[in-house]
């Protein structure tokens, strides 16, 4: 992709920023900068992403500059303080940069993000729900994961599991694939990912599935998305959404950026279909 802009820095996510022509209310603009939230190693996110860019750059006629973020605020960050246009965000980050920006703006997610689970995986044979991880320890994600943390934590708690005083210690790997890692080497009893992060490490024969096995998934709730400031020009709003609305999965071209993305196709979005998250987060005391 010849006009993306490879950072030197370590990669912790991507980034996507705004650059005008002309310093007018209504220049074009010339640059985009996106992120996404690091959910997995930087080099696979961007592995994910740079066919995707290319298209968008085609699409859209102008630049895709990648930044990296450091973790899951950052992006949030970034797009209250003007310095990030468009991010892929989970659920929880989508309600925390609404919450910030008051502007933020979900144009579309994945098919299966209407529907997505999180798995809870172990490697210990004698585990086969959560009753039997009392007094063992357990590992999230990152703290601002939907799939990684809010939604599991909310599930469980549902279930008369509270995280903190159940388990003998919480840890938060900070990855889902580094999730899997702490799970298959024993640095702790059982985990939980996005089911869809999972399926993949599965695939590839990442995982030793000899070892670690799924022993339970969430109910379904909506997840990612790919989020604007609500500030952008309306029509590169539209034009955003359109290309990403054209991914055609007959196209063999579109169909490989699709697969990066694990998504059978990209459909509309809206706020509303988060508000599920925002009150699981209240619930969990993940938001005041």
């Amino acid at each position: 992709m010849s006009m993306i802009k490879r950072p030197l820095a370590v990669m912790a996510g991507l980034c996507l920023s705004v650059a005008t022509l002309f310093p007018t209310a209504h220049a074009a603009q010339e640059v985009l900068r996106v992120s996404a939230i690091p959910d997995e190693a930087p080099t696979e996110l961007l592995r994910k992403f740079e066919p995707l860019g290319s298209y968008l750059e085609q699409q859209l006629g102008m630049e895709v500059q990648f930044q990296p973020v450091s973790d899951y605020a950052g992006v949030v960050e970034a797009l209250g303080a003007k310095r990030l246009d468009m991010a892929w965000l989970g659920g929880f980050t989508f309600v925390q940069a609404r919450l910030r920006t008051g502007d933020a703006l979900p144009l579309v997610q994945r098919e299966q993000d209407q529907v997505f689970t999180s798995t809870f995986i172990t490697a210990d044979k004698n585990i086969n729900a959560h009753a039997d991880l009392k007094g063992k320890s357990f590992a999230f994600g990152s703290v601002s994961s939907t799939s990684g943390h809010l939604m599991p934590r909310y599930f469980m708690l549902k279930a008369g599991v509270d995280a903190d005083t159940f388990f003998s210690r919480v840890g938060y790997s900070g990855a889902h694939d580094a999730t899997v890692a702490w799970v298959e080497s024993g640095r702790a009893d059982a985990g939980v990912l996005n089911s869809s992060v999972w399926e993949k490490l599965v695939e590839d024969g990442k995982v030793d599935t000899d070892k670690v096995r799924v022993y339970q998934r969430t109910p379904p709730y909506f997840d990612y998305n790919w989020t604007v400031r609500g500030d952008l020009d309306p029509e590169l709003i539209e034009r955003i959404t359109q290309a990403f609305l054209n991914l055609d999965p007959d196209n063999p071209e579109h169909k490989a950026i699709l697969d990066l993305q694990r998504a059978s196709r990209f459909v509309e979005t809206r706020a509303e279909n988060y508000a599920g998250i925002e009150d699981a987060a209240r619930a969990a005391g993940l938001l005041q």
